[in-house]
């Protein structure tokens, strides 16, 4: 199974690619590891491909999660289940300032860089990142998918698949 996961920052797509790839046993490759390296410095777009690519012609199962679009964009075409988690803009701001304060001063999980939540990036969440272009362009991305799509309004919509599915979580409401 190729699952693709997209959303706003602060979504929670690095905590559902996890849960997946766990309940699935397949591995995951969160994009903000690719992007980012060091004190938040950014590789070039061929980098950040050739490992993308890399990592889906090593796998046959894998989960990907993080916009980035371009960035290895055959990931939209081989995934067999993309899901988006279009959440409202401030509870992304809200799951991210609670990230910050349950990471601060360390690494996460799903990012090399010590975890930050500067003006820069609350801007991020609550302006730049839902400009009309970069949300048509998730959009676009999300129906590039050949397999299933799977769009997620709230954490009680994604909650409610989960159970159906009999994946265990560990997401709040």
């Amino acid at each position: 199974m190729k699952i693709q996961i997209i959303g706003f920052s602060g979504s929670g797509k690095s905590t559902l690619a996890k849960i997946l790839s766990e309940h699935h046993n397949i591995s995951v490759l969160h994009l903000d590891s690719v992007h980012f390296y060091g004190d938040w410095q950014e590789r070039t777009l061929e980098e950040q491909n050739a490992i993308v690519l890399d990592f889906m012609h090593q796998h046959s199962d894998w989960v990907i999660d993080g916009n980035y679009s371009r960035v290895a964009p055959k990931r939209f075409e081989e995934s067999d289940l993309t899901i988006f988690l279009a959440y409202n803009r401030f509870v992304c701001y809200w799951n991210a300032w609670r990230r910050y304060r349950k990471h601060r001063g360390i690494h996460r999980f799903d990012c090399p860089c010590i975890e930050k939540f500067d003006l820069e990036f609350r801007y991020w969440i609550l302006v730049q990142g839902r400009k009309r272009k970069r949300v048509q362009n998730m959009y676009v991305n999300f129906h590039k998918t050949h397999g299933t799509r799977l769009l997620f309004k709230n954490r009680k919509q994604l909650n409610q698949w989960l159970k159906e599915q009999n994946i265990q979580n560990n997401l709040t409401k």
